[in-house]
């Protein structure tokens, strides 16, 4: 079987919510001394995202009318027997990826800007604002907002903008307002320009930046791509259509990868099988590939601290960097985040998910493989999770084992050449350090 494809009327009608499933209770965020951040959540997202967020729900209705865009935008995404690649590595496990490429902006973030847009509509909102790295974030969020007929202001990292301008291109063509940032549009920006002018930014920076803005509009909400519970719940359509198509192909899965930035595309894949693993029932490895240049899980502290650079969010309880951490400009730039999403690293705490960390040419020399054996040219970031699944796979051929190995394939690299460019020409560095 080369790919199983689900019928329309098999798209998931809830959203499942992990946190009453977790080995520990998920520590909750907290005020800073002398400040109450928490207070200006309501600010700052609509009510039905902060329902979500702190919801004890371990199911939560999926609204017709995003099942009606999700339909339209190519859910559910169809799950792939990677053959060419097992032959090419000459393996006896099997490798499957799910592909979340499908969608219109080319990636798997618009599962949650959907649902993020249409909460804030339904509140009054006419604008969102957001920060975004790669640009897949953006990209998303511009046309969830175009769909949903609202405003859209994008904080796009400025190493990233400078290194990926299509991506600024497609936000521009659903109607987005895009800066590099830091920028001069915000006190905090202008801040950081004065000490640097030429700061390459950092996803912490342009989320501050994003904050603020939406903090001095009663008309605006704040949008995030990744970390908070609410986003990865809206993910979790990607796991639960897997695990239907896992039973179809009558698999198990053995081990599943995914890369992990803010947590969100390896949160929405794995969290629906995460119970199956803790109640013995499930014997499989949830491995999180991350750049060795922003080794947030691999040698991150976990402890409280803030979401972005400026210290306007609640603390978060999770593996951190730290947030003035300034990552390298390494073309992954939708994993270069100094933070990760708290129920992702509980869930390492308590060794349920494993972290590893991989290098720049090793991810694009792995992207460079599976596109010759799969014809499909993967984003910077599916790659890292591609480079431990060849790694796994290649173990296999060394032992015999044929384990089931499974990669969310979280983004297309066709707006990314620049990066395969410099790879194939060799003047890409390691790690950009």
């Amino acid at each position: 079987m080369n790919k199983i494809i689900l019928n329309e009327k098999e798209l998931p009608k809830k959203w499942y919510n992990i946190n009453p499933d977790l080995p520990a209770p998920l520590p909750q965020p907290k005020n800073p001394e002398e400040k109450d951040n928490i207070s200006k959540l309501p600010q700052m997202f609509s009510s039905g995202v902060l329902e979500q967020e702190m919801s004890m729900e371990r199911w939560i209705k999926i609204p017709k009318e995003i099942r009606k865009i999700y339909k339209r935008i190519g859910r559910p995404t169809p799950l792939f027997r990677a053959k060419g690649l097992e032959e090419m590595l000459d393996t006896p496990a099997k490798i499957y990826y799910k592909r979340e490429d499908y969608s219109p902006t080319g990636s798997h973030k618009l599962n949650t800007a959907i649902a993020q847009a249409y909460y804030a509509k339904k509140d009054g909102a006419e604008r969102l604002t957001t920060e975004t790295g790669a640009g897949q974030w953006g990209s998303a969020l511009s046309l969830a907002c175009s769909l949903m007929g609202l405003e859209c202001k994008v904080y796009m990292v400025r190493v990233s903008y400078n290194q990926k301008p299509y991506r600024k291109t497609i936000m521009q063509i659903y109607g987005a307002e895009i800066v590099p940032s830091p920028s001069t549009d915000t006190e905090f920006g202008r801040k950081i320009l004065k000490e640097n002018p030429e700061h390459p930014g950092s996803l912490g920076i342009a989320i501050s930046e994003a904050i603020e803005e939406a903090l001095q509009n009663e008309k605006a909400y704040y949008s995030l791509g990744s970390v908070l519970n609410h986003v990865l719940l809206h993910q979790t359509v990607i796991g639960l259509e897997l695990k239907k198509q896992l039973e179809i192909a009558e698999e198990t899965p053995d081990i599943i990868i995914g890369c992990v930035g803010g947590g969100s595309n390896f949160g929405g894949t794995v969290l629906p099988f995460v119970k199956d693993k803790i109640d013995g029932k499930l014997d499989c490895e949830f491995i999180a590939a991350e750049p060795i240049a922003c080794p947030t899980l691999t040698q991150g502290e976990y402890r409280y601290d803030y979401g972005d650079t400026a210290g306007m969010t609640p603390l978060l309880k999770m593996y951190t960097l730290g947030h003035d951490f300034i990552p390298p400009s390494v073309h992954a730039g939708g994993l270069r985040y100094h933070g990760m999403a708290p129920q992702i690293a509980l869930l390492v705490k308590e060794n349920i998910v494993k972290a590893r960390a991989v290098s720049q040419k090793s991810v694009f020399e792995s992207g460079v493989t599976f596109a010759k054996a799969e014809g499909v040219i993967p984003a910077p970031e599916t790659c890292h999770a591609i480079k431990v699944a060849i790694d796994e796979a290649k173990k296999c051929k060394k032992t015999g084992e044929e384990k089931t190995i499974i990669i969310n394939f979280s983004g297309h690299g066709l707006l990314d050449l620049q990066g395969y460019e410099d790879y194939l020409t060799g003047t890409l560095p390691e790690n950009n350090k």
